[in-house]
């Protein structure tokens, strides 16, 4: 494997005429996230059959070479864990890399995994034990040193020797197409799209707020996204959970009640003050059918479902153990009680589960399908 650090357009250009023929690349990323609200990236590093490289975003102001090979759709390119990934690409070049391969829903469904690190699917499938020194290292420092750029330039050179094997065990297995669906949302940008004005469901403890007070929350929530997306900045730099809470209980209606909240300080006034108290004002004024709902939550189970979605979890295990894959991979309780509630959206009734667990669970419900007890070993029978 001949391997190379990239720092120079002429070193790109070179790099990627030698890949241009390639069927695959493994390609993964280093970046910073700690202090900016859209990742810094600091470090591309791609491997092919032959050749890898380590290829310096901090000193090259033209990708565009890259961006080319990358959007090849000729080209598999392969990731794991890929989200962070593509939504930098996603961020840098506006568009992206397509066709992908991410091993990590692959090893999936191998029986490997079901979240699987990148450094256990590298043992399990290659043998190789990595090191994980630089998991914590400041990439955006330069220069690298060299086992900085030894353990970058591992995270592609056996991804893709692993790649290859699963893809060959997949193939026999019949399970490529199951992937489809999940590398189809991995390339749609709407997966990385974000809405200010839903941002309120990711702000914990907002299940103790009601009616108004949520409208209120909702409008700050927004607020903040839309302001660290403009300044760069964590969403928690610009304003905590806690205090979005507070605001939202409090609902202060001017200057004044504004600095008496708990962790309001007189430079957030005195910058944003007025901002905050006009998203109140706004949410205030809201009519009563536009404040935001929870999702209401499914009615509690009687005691009869619930020995019926036992015996769903049961008839799940034995159809997990018959394809190698674990029980959680392919559906949770809450999986179960949707598909026992026929709901159209039930995830079970997507996909591969779908063939795999969903009608074999559904026809079990109708009847059509038993648990049989053979000396006291439970089967699945047609």
């Amino acid at each position: 494997m001949q391997e190379s650090f990239i720092d120079r357009p002429d070193q790109l250009a070179s790099f990627v005429d030698l890949l241009r023929t390639a069927s695959w690349l493994a390609v993964d990323t280093e970046f910073m996230r700690e202090r900016t609200y859209f990742p810094r990236l600091c470090l591309i590093q791609v491997a092919g059959e032959d050749r890898a490289a380590c290829i310096d975003p901090l000193a090259l102001e033209d990708l565009s070479p890259l961006k080319e090979l990358l959007l090849d759709p000729a080209i598999t390119k392969v990731f794991h864990a890929a989200r962070q990934d593509l939504e930098i690409f996603l961020h840098l070049w506006g568009e992206l890399p397509t066709p992908i391969f991410d091993t990590q829903p692959a090893a999936a469904l191998l029986g490997i995994g079901d979240q699987v690190g990148y450094g256990a699917l590298v043992q399990e499938m290659l043998g190789v034990s990595l090191a994980k020194d630089h998991s914590r290292t400041d990439w955006s420092q330069r220069p690298l040193q060299r086992a900085q750029l030894r353990y970058a330039l591992d995270d592609v050179v056996h991804l893709g020797r692993a790649y290859t094997r699963m893809h060959a065990r997949l193939e026999a297995l019949g399970r490529l197409e199951w992937l489809e669906t999940e590398f189809e949302s991995l390339t749609d940008p709407a997966t990385y799209a974000l809405e200010p004005m839903e941002m309120w469901k990711r702000v914990k403890g907002r299940q103790h707020l009601k009616g108004v007070r949520l409208a209120v929350l909702q409008q700050l929530a927004a607020w903040r996204e839309e302001e660290a997306l403009a300044r760069n900045l964590p969403r928690r730099w610009v304003l905590k959970d806690e205090l979005l809470l507070e605001l939202a209980r409090r609902c202060p209606q001017n200057r004044q009640e504004l600095s008496r909240v708990r962790g309001v300080d007189a430079s957030l006034v005195h910058s944003s003050g007025e901002a905050l108290l006009e998203r109140i004002r706004l949410a205030r004024e809201l009519p009563k059918e536009a404040w935001p709902r929870e999702k209401p939550r499914p009615p509690k189970a009687s005691v009869a479902e619930e020995a019926t979605l036992d015996i769903l979890g049961g008839a799940l295990r034995l159809i997990a153990e018959a394809s190698g894959l674990s029980p959680q991979l392919i559906a949770s309780r809450k999986d179960l009680a949707a598909l026992l509630r026929e709901d159209p959206d039930a995830r079970l009734m997507q996909g591969w589960r779908r063939r795999l667990a969903g009608e074999p669970l559904r026809a079990l419900l109708r009847g059509e399908r038993r648990i049989a007890l053979n000396d006291g070993i439970a089967t699945l029978e047609p």
